[in-house]
């Protein structure tokens, strides 16, 4: 419990300097003048996709690139944004895109991944509470088992996501320069700002296994118990 706090905390703290910090590069003109909306197609277009549509979505913070209906969903500001944030932003979400059209290894697996981990969530959460309370009950360790067989599932893909993160984040920062997308000074704001976008994802994988060694802890010591 004390772990989940304490990560959950520095999760917050994160997320709350991520919003900061894009708040504070939104209102960083971009010289070039372009919008999120053009950047995303510019660089799909420079990467030979054509079958990927930039749409807005609703939300902040709200980007993602979706390989099912292959779309750029944008929030509003990053879609119709001039700065340093949309940059960063759009050209991240199609990295994504990229990864997709090129197979890269890491995505596919993750993609691979959802319609188990649907499944799992649906299940983990009271597998995990009612396998506590056969634990320490019974001392039957089989329903927490399971549920931390699901749990280790989740662990795995929160993993998995950090190279599909830092890859596209990669693609992106890469692209935004070497076509004078931004200027030196624009492309070290968009670094920074990816840069605390991941390590939301950072913090939640770690703090993920970590909850995964307690609960495999939590097993171990019960058997040694008895």
């Amino acid at each position: 419990m004390i772990i989940a706090i304490i990560f959950g905390v520095i999760g917050m703290l994160i997320s709350w300097r991520l919003k900061s910090k894009f708040k504070t590069y939104s209102e960083t003109a971009l010289q070039s003048n372009l919008s999120g909306q053009e950047i995303a197609e510019r660089m799909l277009a420079d990467h030979g996709i054509h079958d990927v549509r930039v749409i807005s979505v609703e939300g902040q913070l709200t980007d993602h690139y979706n390989p099912a209906d292959k779309t750029v969903n944008l929030s509003h500001d990053v879609y119709y944004g001039r700065n340093a944030a949309a940059a960063a932003v759009s050209s991240h979400e199609c990295g994504h895109a990229v990864q997709h059209a090129k197979a890269y290894s890491f995505l596919q697996f993750r993609s691979a991944m959802v319609p188990m981990l649907n499944i799992a969530n649906g299940f983990m959460p009271l597998l995990l509470m009612a396998g506590m309370m056969l634990l320490y009950s019974t001392g039957n360790s089989t329903v927490l088992a399971i549920g931390v067989a699901l749990f280790a599932l989740a662990t795995l893909f929160s993993f998995v996501t950090l190279p599909v993160e830092f890859d596209a984040s990669d693609r992106a920062l890469a692209w935004i320069k070497a076509n004078n997308i931004v200027t030196p000074a624009e492309y070290e704001l968009s670094k920074d700002a990816l840069w605390w976008a991941a390590m939301t994802y950072v913090v939640a994988a770690l703090g993920m296994l970590a909850q995964l060694l307690y609960y495999l802890n939590l097993m171990g010591g019960r058997r040694s118990d008895d």
